[in-house]
C-alpha cells in the first residue's frame, strides 16, 4: 500500500506543478489544437490560382479565347502581361510569376491547319516546384475550341517547357528548402535557451553586476551562432550539389547575403522566446510550436498557392517563408538579392523589431 501511496503522492505533485506552470499547460493544449486546425485547412496539394504571366503575340479574338478558357479552370491567375520573351523569363527568374503562357503570332495558322501536329501555344513553367509544375502540366491536353476536328496526329493543346528543373527531380526542389528548415530548427533552438540557461546556471546574477546593457547582451548572444549557421549552409548546399546534383546557379555573394539575413531573423526570434520562457523545457516547446508552421506553411513541402488566405497571412509572418522563396530563387533560378528585395526587407525589418522586443522584455534582475 505504501508503494502505491508514494506513487500517488508524486503523481499529484506533478499535476499540481503542471497546473501552476501556465505556459507549459497552455502548450499541452494549444499545440495539438492549433496545429490540427491550421494544417487541416492549410495543407492542400490540389492547388489553384497559380500566378502566371501572358505573352500574347497574336493579339486576336482566338488568343483571347484561349486565355479565357485557361482562366476558367481556376488553376491559374493572370497577374502580368509582357511584350517580349525576355520580360517573361525575367519575371519567372524573379519569382513574380510561376509560369508564362506564350501565344505565338501564327496562332490562326496553327488552328486552321489540319495537317499540323503543332500545339497551339506554349507554357514556360518554373519547374523548381514539382507540385506547381505538375498542376500546369495537367493543362497541356485541355480541350480548346480552336483545335481542328481532324489533325494529322493527336497533339497536345500546349507545349510545356520546364525551366530550372526539366527532369522534375525531387532533390532540386527539396535541398534549398531544407536549408531553411534546418537553420530554423538550429538557430531558434540555440538562442531560445540562451537567456534561460543563464538563469538556470545562476550566471544571470553575475551579468547583473556588470555594466553590460540589454542590447549588448542580445547581440553578444547571437553573433557566435552566425558562424555556425554559415557552416551549416555550406555543408547542406555542398552535399546537395555534389551528392544529389542540385545546381548552384546563383552568386555565392547573394547566397551568403540571403542566408545571413535569415540567420539574423531566426536568432532574433529565438531570443524573443528566450526572454519569455522560464525554463529550457518551455523554450524547446515554444521552438517546436514555431518549427512546425515553418515546415508546413513556408512552401517547403506544400505550395504557397494551395493555402487558404488565413494560412497565407500566417505564412507571411514567418521568416522561413521568405527565405524559402529567396534561396530557391537564388540557387535554382539565378536570381539576385535585388530580385527578391521584398523578402530581404521583411527579414531586415523582422530582425530589427525582434531585437528591440527581446531587449525590451529582458530585465537585468532576478524577477
Amino acid at each position: 500500500m505504501q508503494f502505491f501511496s508514494r506513487i500517488s503522492a508524486i503523481t499529484f505533485k506533478e499535476f499540481r506543478q503542471l497546473s501552476r506552470d501556465r505556459l507549459t499547460f497552455g502548450m499541452v493544449v494549444m499545440i495539438p489544437l492549433i496545429q490540427l486546425l491550421l494544417f487541416g485547412f492549410a495543407i492542400n496539394t490540389n492547388i489553384r490560382n497559380i500566378n502566371i504571366g501572358l505573352l500574347d503575340e497574336a493579339q486576336s479574338s482566338a488568343s483571347r479565347n484561349i486565355v479565357e478558357t485557361v482562366l476558367a479552370t481556376q488553376v491559374v491567375n493572370l497577374r502580368e502581361t509582357y511584350t517580349s520573351i525576355q520580360q517573361a523569363e525575367a519575371a519567372i527568374t524573379a519569382g513574380n510569376v510561376r509560369a508564362v503562357l506564350v501565344i505565338p503570332h501564327n496562332l490562326e495558322q496553327r488552328a486552321t491547319n489540319t495537317g499540323s501536329a503543332l500545339p497551339l501555344a506554349q507554357w514556360i513553367v518554373d519547374g523548381s516546384d514539382n507540385i506547381v509544375a505538375a498542376a500546369l502540366l495537367g493543362l497541356r491536353t485541355m480541350p480548346l475550341t480552336l483545335q481542328p476536328q481532324a489533325r494529322a496526329a493527336p497533339a497536345p493543346s500546349f507545349e510545356v517547357v520546364l525551366y530550372f528543373n526539366p527532369e522534375r527531380r525531387t532533390p532540386v526542389n527539396i535541398v534549398p528548402g531544407l536549408l531553411a528548415v534546418i537553420l530554423t530548427m538550429t538557430m531558434i533552438l540555440f538562442t531560445s535557451t540562451a537567456i534561460v540557461r543563464e538563469k538556470e546556471r545562476g550566471n544571470l546574477e553575475l551579468l547583473i553586476t556588470t555594466p553590460v546593457r540589454s542590447l549588448e547582451l542580445m547581440l553578444g548572444k547571437i553573433i557566435p551562432y552566425i558562424l555556425i549557421g554559415l557552416v551549416q549552409m555550406t555543408i547542406i548546399l555542398s552535399l546537395g550539389h555534389f551528392v544529389f546534383g542540385v545546381p548552384i546557379n546563383g552568386s555565392p555573394v547573394d547566397i551568403v547575403g540571403a542566408t545571413l539575413l535569415f540567420i539574423a531573423a531566426s536568432l532574433t526570434l529565438g531570443l524573443i522566446i528566450s526572454t519569455i520562457a522560464k525554463t529550457q523545457l518551455q523554450a524547446m516547446q515554444m521552438t517546436v510550436f514555431i518549427l512546425l508552421p515553418s515546415i508546413l506553411l513556408s512552401g517547403f513541402l506544400f505550395p504557397y498557392e494551395g493555402m487558404p488566405q488565413l494560412a497565407k497571412w500566417i505564412a507571411e509572418g514567418l521568416p522561413a517563408t521568405h527565405f524559402v522563396r529567396m534561396i530557391r530563387g537564388i540557387v535554382l533560378r539565378e536570381a539576385t538579392l535585388g530580385d527578391v528585395q521584398s523578402d530581404s526587407w521583411f527579414l531586415i525589418f523582422f530582425t530589427v523589431v525582434g531585437l528591440l522586443i527581446a531587449t525590451f522584455k529582458f530585465r537585468k534582475s532576478l524577477d
